[in-house]
């Protein structure tokens, strides 16, 4: 029975959730079962992707600044792309797996199930021991976070940008792995604007073409990630000469790709009829 005192509209997501969760929630004691596997694949993570900024951190040793941006300012660069990327992977990396399924014909049995299909393929194998990645960007955070003076405006601007940056990789995996809805093999393209992606805002964008930026900026949002909002974490203005208030504007450009991004998914699901369509 639904709870009446929640609004009709409200109903599907809070059902979507509570799916997710319980699906999710399989698969965590699935992979308990197993407790010292499941932490060295989590420690093997964090280590794994701790060897990125270990790579930043040597390339600091031959320069004093990157693009005009000392050690720590990269690594707040660093870190905020990586926890958002590291969310996205975690919640719903198992996207990107589409291909696969359709292929196997796991994707027909799915969408007979009285549960929504992106609740299902975004739950199915879910991984905690993704959380190594974001535990890894999470203590480079806490390393680089001295950098900035913080205040309560900056501590929300930071919360904002963590939270919309995380969305804007959940729209990129989902909308990007839904093209394997008409190609059945696409995970490798996709790859190159997630992960992609996060590989290119791990510096500042002073080191890329003007031209390179305007893209990340107005028609692949990832700009918004981490640099605008750290911009002003950091007290900068855009060397670019965007105007102030884009420092501000990543909730906008997570919920606009967002919209963008579930018609692709939807025009995926009505294209499908089923293995080998």
């Amino acid at each position: 029975m639904a709870d009446q005192s929640v609004p009709p509209l409200i109903r599907p997501t809070m059902y979507a959730v509570r799916t997710y969760r319980a699906i999710a929630v399989l698969w965590v004691r699935s992979s308990l079962t197993y407790p010292v596997s499941f932490w060295l694949l989590t420690l093997g993570g964090l280590l794994t992707n701790g060897l990125d900024f270990v790579g930043i951190w040597f390339m600091f040793h031959r320069i004093d600044v990157l693009g005009g941006f000392g050690l720590r300012e990269v690594g707040l660069l660093y870190s905020a792309t990586s926890v958002a990327i590291g969310v996205g992977d975690l919640l719903i990396g198992s996207v990107e797996q589409l291909g696969q399924k359709i292929r196997s014909g796991q994707l027909d049995a799915m969408m007979t199930k009285p549960v929504p299909l992106l609740v299902q393929v975004c739950a199915d194998q879910f991984q905690l021991r993704r959380l190594g990645r974001i535990s890894q960007a999470v203590i480079v955070f806490a390393w680089a976070a001295p950098v900035v003076e913080w205040s309560p405006a900056r501590v929300l601007v930071a919360v904002m940008m963590l939270v919309a940056g995380g969305a804007i990789f959940f729209a990129l995996f989902v909308g990007f792995s839904a093209i394997q809805f008409w190609t059945t093999d696409a995970s490798e393209f996709a790859n190159a604007f997630t992960y992609g992606g996060d590989t290119l805002n791990q510096y500042p964008m002073t080191v890329f073409p003007k031209e390179l930026v305007k893209s990340l900026t107005y028609v692949l949002p990832l700009a918004f990630v981490n640099w605008y909002p750290c911009l002003f974490l950091l007290g900068r203005s855009d060397p670019y000469g965007a105007p102030d208030w884009i420092r501000f504007a990543s909730p906008v450009a997570a919920a606009a790709l967002l919209l963008v991004m579930s018609l692709v998914w939807r025009a995926g699901v009505r294209h499908y009829r089923s293995t080998g369509s």
